[in-house]
């Protein structure tokens, strides 16, 4: 039996907010939903004996994907983390560059940049969107770089920042057109990291589209899932034909030789993992509405809530509200741990956002412009059980 009685008001009262939305019992974070075609496709994966990288399945799921974000090429891969080390490989990034990572994102983010020996550059993200903050990045960059040749070089390391990644937290569009025009003014590579966005908007325009290459991501806990997967998305033929070279460990077409022309990865995503993504894409706008669905229910029971709100996709954006996100007032920041634990102990599961990466004991070293907002927000956040399937009863 929980104790309520040590609880504080502010505490309390969010529990049952939260309550009054998910239904009494036990509730999961995210969980996936397998509604559909899955089982039939996976049979049909089984039969045909093409499990592993080769099958329909997975040219089936690179059109579906393009033609639902509306990016010309979609090629599949193991994972998110996958899909960001190559496409950053394909925008020059090379060992010793430095690159423009949010402070406040998941780790795979800084590290897809180590795999690629080059050293991530932490930056700071601004509180209506938990994406990068372009004009505060600008204001940054214009006193601590010059351009050089066509670079944009670090004074203080005299390493070249070669490239930038916005991130799109939580499914909530970040400011992508001031990231572009950022990047053009300090001649940066865009790889735009989509990993929780998919299904989310900006002006009618799919996240992940906006720069050169963008990346998906298909994890269990996503809005849909192949079990592991991701995917780099590209407007650019040769850049999406190089992608698909690379991760299929570089080997060139031929009926039997073995011969591969670079150093390449073994990331194609399994033909049986891409049987469940084509059945998880064919119910994804039906997930993405339940998912606004449950935002509203939430805003409408957190409406009273005087100490903390319900994060809202940004003015002419869409988000697919991947996880809900509950932001503690700056006055009460210190009830985080106490509500974290309030609502773990009753059956809820909510989470902090993750350790801010400068942080984080293999990137301390790595240059950071100062992180107000991050910092903040690092301590006010939580995410609220998100699954499609969340107060539906």
């Amino acid at each position: 039996m929980n104790n309520t009685s040590a609880q504080s008001p502010a505490v309390s009262r969010i529990l049952q907010a939260i309550r009054a939305v998910v239904g009494d019992g036990s509730v999961a974070l995210h969980e996936p939903r397998f509604a559909g075609n899955e089982w039939a496709y996976l049979k049909d994966c089984l039969d045909s004996t093409f499990v592993s990288s080769v099958g329909r399945y997975v040219d089936r799921f690179e059109a579906d994907l393009a033609a639902y974000t509306g990016a010309r090429h979609a090629v599949a891969v193991v994972n998110g983390t996958a899909a960001l080390h190559v496409a950053l490989q394909l925008a020059g990034v090379q060992a010793g560059d430095e690159v423009l990572v949010p402070a406040l994102t998941f780790v795979a983010t800084a590290n897809a940049v180590a795999y690629c020996g080059a050293i991530p550059h932490f930056v700071d993200s601004e509180e209506r969107t938990l994406g990068l903050d372009p004009q505060a990045l600008r204001d940054y960059l214009g006193a601590t770089t010059e351009l050089r040749d066509g670079r944009c070089v670090n004074l203080a390391t005299g390493r070249v920042i070669r490239a930038v990644i916005p991130m799109h937290a939580f499914g909530h569009p970040l400011d992508i057109e001031g990231v572009l025009a950022l990047a053009r003014d300090f001649h940066l590579e865009v790889v735009e990291d989509a990993t929780e966005s998919l299904g989310s908007t900006i002006h009618g325009k799919h996240t992940g589209t906006f720069g050169r290459m963008g990346v998906l991501s298909f994890n269990g806990n996503k809005v849909i899932t192949t079990g592991g997967g991701g995917a780099i998305l590209t407007d650019d033929t040769e850049l999406a034909k190089h992608a698909k070279h690379l991760t299929t460990t570089a080997k060139l077409p031929h009926r039997w030789a073995y011969v591969h022309d670079e150093i390449g990865y073994n990331y194609r995503l399994p033909n049986i993992n891409a049987a469940l993504g084509c059945a998880q894409l064919e119910q994804l706008s039906g997930f993405v509405e339940a998912k606004r669905r449950l935002h509203a229910r939430y805003q409408t029971a957190f409406a009273g809530i005087s100490e903390a709100h319900i994060l809202v996709e940004p003015e002419g954006c869409r988000s697919n509200y991947w996880l809900q996100t509950l932001l503690l007032d700056e006055p009460v920041a210190d009830l985080r741990d106490e509500l974290l634990q309030a609502t773990n102990d009753a059956g809820l599961m909510t989470r902090p956002v993750w350790m801010l990466m400068h942080n984080l004991p293999p990137y301390r070293a790595c240059p950071s412009m100062p992180l107000p907002v991050s910092g903040s927000l690092e301590k006010r956040i939580i995410n609220l059980p998100s699954s499609v399937t969340v107060g539906s009863a």
